[in-house]
């Protein structure tokens, strides 16, 4: 009996043994392939420890370590008391550590003396207690100011989401334009309730593909807000609250859109091959350089998120082979960078964070 169960016991023993030496050969072979942040991702210049500055963003602070900045994710550490990683401030320390041979950038908060405020916080009946919060507000991801301008300006819609929107018939005393404090008179269906406030738009641009021909969708300049103050029928009365260009005959009137922008969203490279193009170029201009807003032909069904990185490839020029008679198109080469800072299905807007050569309409865009 004690044979038996001496034999038992091996029996497990040795199963046991090459069920952990398995274990351990896969744990060896995951660790072998989980993608490690390389040292070569590096700047070799990187001065080990950076303080941030006012007017600095993430971009800014992660180009002062890395060669490629949208690896920050993956070096990203934190001190344990920091409760959100994410808002980082003027006057905070980042500091490259090594740890077992991989880099790591750790957040030490700055100086907690710097100037404060008093807010309520959580109080019990004998223990009234303050929290204090900084002033100074968390550094962006991207330069907001270069587009915020277009956050509030420009839109997309469906492309009969115009055609069956309601209109503007008329300013007020026959006007044929109508500016900020005007009434003026809409005509169509769904036209709410008094006290609604919509958005004045101007359909602008059909943003069609280059390479299928698609409709990709109509972007729609917003002009304006206006508030309904009465409604007859299938007419209302509206004030226009504010415009930024005279109002027109014909002007479409649509629901505000929410258009809330997470200033610290982190740098990323695309988790799906991506290629697409520059459709366009906002603000009215037709050259791209550094900071300037595009349009790019991927979206959400392309897997394109916002904080998403992309490589600007010029597009080659065309020459003509002598050899064999034709016109050829050179191969593209690397341009620049772009961000993403906002994503619709089929479309998206992204801020040029460097331009390394002349950019075009028709460049392309890929994975970095």
């Amino acid at each position: 009996m004690r044979k038996m169960l001496c034999c038992s016991m091996a029996t497990r023993s040795a199963v046991f043994g090459r069920g952990l030496t398995t274990m351990m050969a896969l744990l060896l072979v995951a660790v072998a392939w989980w993608p490690a942040v390389s040292e070569a991702q590096v700047r070799d210049d990187q001065p080990g420890v950076y303080t941030v500055q006012e007017g600095d963003t993430l971009w800014d602070i992660a180009r002062v370590f890395l060669d490629e900045p949208w690896f920050w994710p993956d070096l990203w550490q934190v001190n344990p008391e920091i409760e959100d990683p994410h808002l980082i401030y003027p006057g905070d320390v980042v500091r490259l550590r090594w740890t077992y041979g991989q880099p790591g950038l750790v957040l030490e908060r700055g100086d907690p003396s710097r100037t404060m405020r008093a807010v309520p916080g959580d109080t019990t009946r004998l223990q009234p207690r303050i929290r204090y919060e900084p002033l100074v507000s968390a550094i962006s991801s991207i330069d907001i100011e270069a587009v915020g301008p277009f956050l509030s300006s420009n839109r997309l819609v469906r492309p009969r989401e115009l055609e069956n929107s309601p209109y503007v018939v008329q300013g007020d005393s026959g006007r044929l334009l109508t500016g900020a404090s005007d009434r003026m008179y809409v005509r169509g269906q769904d036209l709410g309730a008094v006290g609604d406030v919509y958005s004045v738009v101007r359909r602008a641009t059909n943003l069609i593909d280059p390479d299928t021909g698609e409709l990709l969708g109509l972007e729609a300049e917003e002009i304006g807000a206006a508030r309904t103050t009465s409604i007859d029928g299938d007419i209302a009365t509206m004030t226009v609250t504010n415009s930024r260009e005279d109002i027109r005959i014909g002007d479409r009137i649509l629901p505000m859109e929410s258009r809330a922008l997470d200033p610290t969203f982190f740098p990323s490279a695309p988790q799906s091959r991506v290629r697409g193009r520059i459709l366009k170029v906002l603000g009215g201009v037709s050259q791209v350089g550094s900071l300037s807003v595009v349009v790019l032909n991927v979206g959400e069904r392309e897997g394109i998120e916002v904080g998403n990185v992309l490589t600007i490839r010029q597009q080659g020029a065309v020459v003509r082979d002598r050899e064999r008679n034709e016109q050829i198109r050179l191969p593209s080469e690397d341009a620049g960078l772009l961000m993403v800072f906002r994503v619709f299905d089929r479309v998206a807007y992204g801020i040029v964070l460097e331009a390394r050569r002349p950019l075009a309409l028709l460049d392309e865009v890929r994975n970095p």
